[in-house]
């Protein structure tokens, strides 16, 4: 038998919150130095307990638009809530393993370290180098190489805070440095910084933008969008009134039409009663010769504007119309 629901149970399912309706969304931010509050992404969250820890992942190219970095995964941690902005840590990157399984090659050499350095501000960082040579090397070559790379690394990072070393990563400044430093020893074919990973937190930077200016700042991006947006739609309705204004109208074609009606019947009948050479003189006013002497030059009829040129086309008797190109055509004939 199946078992009876009882009212309590009822009304409390009745009762019951959708969550999704209590969550809202918060906007994921970069940190403060040296990337000034950049939104990166949104998500979404019942409340600020709920966001703190999160980690969010995305490809470099979608942070700052380079192509060539497509591969690389970078990774912020959510510290802080203000209101609905979530602020974030960067702790760390990575390539993704297809990409530096393509490097490798069965004729080539890898050499890779872990380094382990300590910033101006405290923090605590792991990196990861890996340097693939032009051909195979010896052991002992692959010491001396990874040695030089471990001295340059902790002497950089020594002499630079976590800001800094963060920028360096990814735009390539510390690998650059890396093979030029590693050259000498073999030829190599790549040198990347392939892993980072933060460790431990130092000291947090306080300068840079604060969050109100960047705030007042979108705003005021957002509002010149929206003008350039409207001054766009605007100039184009008006494009399409003048493309409205050149196409003919019901009306405009009635009376196009209509002295044609009425003048054909008008010039048979003198032809029916009077004789045949009075036919000629009668027609002659209908070539509207003097029309066409008292009209004026084409680049006249550039500046005129389309109802003017359908009144000149009026009084010439000749259809209006078309555009404003076709009026001015067919008034030059």
């Amino acid at each position: 038998m199946a078992k009876k629901i009882s009212v309590k149970a009822r009304s409390a399912a009745r009762k019951q919150r959708d969550k999704w309706k209590n969550k809202i969304w918060y906007t994921i931010r970069a940190p403060r130095t040296p990337w000034d509050f950049k939104k990166i992404g949104e998500t979404l969250g019942e409340s600020d307990e709920h966001i703190l820890g999160r980690i969010y992942e995305m490809t470099q190219q979608e942070f700052n638009g380079d192509f060539s970095k497509m591969h690389v995964i970078l990774r912020f941690r959510v510290h802080e809530c203000v209101g609905q902005d979530a602020l974030t840590t960067f702790i760390g990157h990575h390539h993704q393993t297809d990409h530096i399984r393509r490097q490798i090659r069965r004729y080539r050499g890898k050499v890779d370290d872990v380094v382990d350095v300590v910033s101006t501000d405290g923090y605590l960082i792991r990196i990861k180098p890996l340097i693939i040579t032009q051909k195979r090397v010896q052991t002992s070559v692959k010491q001396a190489m990874r040695s030089k790379a471990r001295d340059l690394i902790i002497a950089s990072a020594s002499k630079a805070t976590y800001a800094k070393i963060q920028t360096q990563i990814l735009d390539g400044t510390l690998e650059e440095e890396i093979r030029k430093a590693v050259k000498p020893i073999y030829p190599v074919k790549s040198v990347v910084i392939h892993k980072s990973q933060l460790l431990q937190s130092g000291v947090v930077a306080g300068n840079g933008k604060t969050l109100d200016e960047i705030h007042a700042e979108e705003a005021r991006s957002e509002a010149e969008i929206k003008a350039k947006k409207a001054a766009i739609l605007a100039s184009a309705m008006d494009e399409e009134e003048e493309d409205d204004d050149s196409t003919p109208s019901i009306i405009d074609a009635a009376e196009a039409m209509e002295p044609a009606s009425e003048k054909a019947p008008a010039e048979k009948a003198p032809s029916e009663k009077a004789p045949a050479e009075k036919a000629p003189a009668e027609k002659a006013p209908a070539k509207k010769a003097p029309a066409k002497k008292e009209a004026a030059p084409s680049a006249d009829y550039d500046s005129m504007k389309v109802a003017e040129l359908k009144e000149l086309l009026k009084a010439a008797g000749k259809p209006v119309s078309g555009k404003k190109a076709d009026l001015i055509a067919r008034l030059n004939e």
